[in-house]
């Protein structure tokens, strides 16, 4: 298959890539800067935000993985993650539409929910666990508000074009194949050996430390605090944000064969899909971390046992066929 492959430099881009190569595809590579050219990909820079620069990008093209993005709210104003994530995604389904290209898939975001970048969480936001791609979204931040917008874009393009698209719904990618261990790594490290300490607590301390932990997400939430960067350096950090990802993760390895499956396998329509390791991050037991960390909410639309992942991907595996390959137990 010949494959596009947009934002093909980045942290997923360039992985995605090589993934693709290694499974014998051709592979067009654009982006915004080639740095270090990939071997076998033809790389060029471009803008998707350039609508009429995007046709000759999909000569030949028999179908795209659209992962050009602004991949968090501090990165930019509003209007500019609206004009990249949205205008630029849109751009990408025009053109693969007059090029008339049928298959698309779109890095999403665990984001498009709304909850782990809102600045407001009113009662009842979360209803059930685990959460699926059913669940209601309640967005109030720019980068959350943009995942959801593609997801529409797409669904728009599978009725007026007849494009068949899924948007994977990321959680936190990292990379094992780093010759250091990268951030997000380190992150999930950190997350584990907290998230335990807090948990092995008695009550009524634990129950104190849990409450103060998310009141102070909260607060920093409401002050918009990720809008204007990202800092992993404050206490509670790991904390706050592996409460509000549901200590969920995924190994690039498997965002790229989730991408690959997305333009194989044989389906119809437009669907997001949440894809995420199929246990938490943490190693510890499911129910017990939403009983501690999310006493309000008490319906249950699956089993989750064990330390099975409180994001579904049931639906991602019943589509697309996609199971984790690469779980990290680091």
């Amino acid at each position: 298959m010949h494959i596009l492959v947009t934002g093909g430099m980045g942290s997923i881009g360039r992985p995605t890539v090589h993934w693709l190569l290694d499974h014998g595809h051709e592979v067009r590579v654009l982006d915004l800067k080639i740095g270090q050219p990939i071997e076998g990909a033809e790389c060029l820079a471009g803008d998707i935000t350039d609508f009429a620069s995007l046709g000759p990008m999909m000569k030949g093209i028999d179908g795209v993985i659209h992962l050009a993005a602004i991949i968090h709210p501090g990165l930019g104003p509003e209007h500019a993650i609206f004009a990249v994530n949205a205008g630029g995604t849109f751009n990408i389904f025009r053109a693969a539409a007059d090029a008339g290209i049928r298959r698309v898939v779109c890095a999403s975001s665990i984001n498009a929910l709304g909850y782990n970048f809102g600045i407001t969480f009113p009662e009842g936001q979360l209803r059930y666990f685990p959460i699926d791609e059913a669940h209601p979204t309640y967005t109030t931040d720019p980068y959350s508000f943009t995942k959801g917008i593609t997801e529409q874009i797409g669904a728009y393009f599978w009725r007026r074009e007849g494009i068949s698209s899924v948007f994977l719904r990321f959680p936190a990618v990292y990379d094992t194949n780093t010759p250091e261990p990268s951030m997000l790594m380190g992150f999930i490290q950190g997350c584990r050996r907290e998230t335990a300490a807090v948990m092995a607590m008695p009550e009524p301390d634990r129950g104190r430390r849990v409450q103060a932990v998310i009141t102070d997400f909260e607060t920093r939430a409401a002050a918009r605090e990720w809008e204007a960067g990202f800092d992993w350096t404050f206490e509670d950090a790991y904390l706050m944000f592996g409460r509000s990802n549901f200590w969920t993760g995924l190994d690039v390895r498997d965002a790229a064969q989730a991408a690959e499956k997305g333009l194989l396998a044989d389906y119809e329509g437009s669907h997001a899909l949440f894809v995420t390791d199929a246990h938490n991050g943490v190693g510890l037991p499911s129910r017990d971390l939403a009983r501690v960390w999310f006493p309000e909410v008490i319906e249950w639309r699956a089993s989750a046992e064990g330390t099975e992942t409180l994001v579904s991907i049931d639906a991602a595996r019943a589509l697309i066929g996609f199971e984790p390959a690469f779980p990290f137990r680091g």
